[in-house]
Order: C-alpha cells, then sequence, then structure tokens
C-alpha cells in the first residue's frame, strides 16, 4: 500500500470512528426524553370490557377516536377521547353524558347533525360506566403540557410554557 493511499485509510476511519461517536452521544441524549405512547388507562379489566362493549354499542367510534381508531367510513371532525380523563374528571363527564342538550355544557361549533347526541336517556349505570372508562384515559404529563403548549402558540402566536 503506497503512502497516501494509507493516510486516505487513516482518514477515512477516522471520520466514520467521529461519526458513530456523535451519532451515539446524539442517541444518548434523545433517550432522556420519554417517547413512549403518551396515552393509558387506569380501569381495571371488567370496566374497559363493559365500557368497550357500550362503545360499540353506542358507535362512539363513528365520530370520535379512541386509542387512535375511528371509523373511516365517517368522517366526523369530533375530539379523540384519548386522555379525556387527564382534562375531565368523572362527575364531569356524568354530567356532560346526563345531559338533555350537552351544547349548553360545552357547545359545538359543528353541524346540528354532527353534535353531540344526548345520552340522558340510557339508563343511568351505562352511562356512570362511559364515565368511569372516560375519566380513566389518562396522557402523560409531558404531552399535556406539549399539547397545552402548541395550543397556545396557535391560539395567541407566542411560545407559551
Amino acid at each position: 500500500m503506497k503512502r497516501g493511499e494509507k493516510t486516505i485509510l487513516i482518514l477515512t476511519m477516522v471520520v466514520v470512528v467521529g461519526v458513530m461517536g456523535w451519532n451515539y452521544l446524539r442517541q444518548r441524549e434523545s433517550t432522556t426524553n420519554d417517547t413512549s405512547i403518551p396515552f393509558f388507562s387506569n380501569a381495571s379489566a371488567q370496566l374497559s370490557q363493559e365500557a368497550g362493549e357500550l362503545v360499540r354499542k353506542y358507535e362512539c367510534r363513528s365520530c370520535h377516536t379512541l386509542w387512535t381508531v375511528r371509523d373511516m367510513l365517517r368522517a366526523v371532525p369530533a375530539p379523540a377521547l384519548d386522555g379525556i380523563g387527564s382534562l375531565r374528571d368523572r362527575e364531569w363527564l356524568l354530567t356532560y353524558l346526563s345531559a338533555p342538550n350537552p351544547q349548553e355544557i360545552l357547545p359545538s361549533r359543528l353541524k346540528k347533525e354532527f353534535q353531540m347526541p344526548s345520552y340522558a336517556g340510557l339508563p343511568e349505570d351505562e352511562r356512570g360506566i362511559l364515565a368511569d372508562y372516560l375519566a380513566s384515559l389518562q396522557v402523560k404529563d409531558w404531552y399535556l403540557m406539549e399539547t397545552r403548549a402548541a395550543e397556545c402558540r396557535v391560539l395567541t402566536g407566542e411560545i407559551c410554557q
């Protein structure tokens, strides 16, 4: 091997090792953030099963996203329910589900046919199961803070904490 070839080989090895070291350090820094799925539920298996049956029965996924699953044949701009328990407590959810006109509690800008229907006519135990389950749908603190900051930026145009 000629002297110039050795120099090129050594320089190539130094650059490769340097890039590998740089990537290793960047990866170590980025893994300190929690990048796991931010949504979780603290509901019991029985409550999850009962609520799942009610969600299917009343076709909640035809409008709402739950665990990022939605009925793709109907594109209604309803809010996602993932993490709703971090924003609303069980009592609020039960009151909302029991209201004859849910828009009096939480106004909607959607067309009438896409607005949340009243579940006041459902049996009380079913409304309780839905409220318990929805209250159990939590979101990790870091995600909630990032979401609120992003919403603040969109609404005000300023950087928010």
